[in-house]
């Protein structure tokens, strides 16, 4: 499709770029610590749901839309940091249980995932902004170039996601045998949701 010097380039700034810490690796470390290992790679799964979405939005033309207006990004923006805010409360009315996750928390996790990503405009931004820099000129179609750079960097970072829920889980599943420590890490992962929920508000537009 593209030049492979090019498309090297990208897979090492898409690597460079998942393998530093942000909300996703946060969201999902969080979700590991407060329902385990599964529902840690249920939150990974679902961002790289959304992610992928974007990223056929991006190759659409779509997404510009968001970018351009606004009032929707504006709307996106705070729907996405009171959604967060409602995990949070979920979070510490539900802490940590000595169980292992159910099914349920495992799809209450990639629902979670996937909106969080959804309702977050700076994902849109930062397709717009990354992923045509890297289309070559004279070669595929451009829609199609960025589908698959867009498909590229959802894997890389979904990998490296789903790496970090392993991690996150096995630590939790050690401290959740103490019920105090359960309900501590309730706290934290509440903390976490409403951080990230402030970050989503303080982000301005450029």
């Amino acid at each position: 499709m593209a030049d492979l010097n090019l498309l090297l380039l990208f897979m090492t700034g898409a690597l460079a770029l998942n393998l530093a810490p942000g909300p996703d690796m946060t969201f999902v470390l969080a979700q590991a610590a407060h329902r385990g290992t599964r529902a840690g790679i249920a939150a990974a799964l679902g961002i790289g749901s959304g992610a992928l979405l974007y990223t056929i939005l991006t190759a659409l033309g779509l997404a510009a839309l968001l970018a351009a207006s606004p009032l929707a990004f504006d709307l996106v923006r705070y729907g996405g940091a009171a959604y967060l805010v409602w995990v949070a409360v979920g979070m510490i009315r539900h802490p940590p249980q000595l169980r292992a996750a159910q099914e349920a928390s495992v799809h209450a996790a990639f629902r979670q995932g996937l909106l969080t990503d959804l309702l977050n405009p700076k994902v849109a931004i930062f397709f717009i902004a990354y992923l045509p820099q890297f289309v070559a000129v004279g070669g595929l179609p451009a829609w199609l170039q960025i589908l698959v750079l867009g498909v590229a960097f959802v894997a890389s970072g979904t990998t490296v996601n789903c790496a970090v829920a392993l991690g996150g889980g096995r630590l939790a599943g050690r401290m959740r045998r103490n019920p105090t420590i359960g309900k501590i890490l309730g706290w934290i992962s509440a903390s976490v949701m409403l951080g990230l929920a402030l970050r989503l508000v303080a982000f301005e537009r450029r």
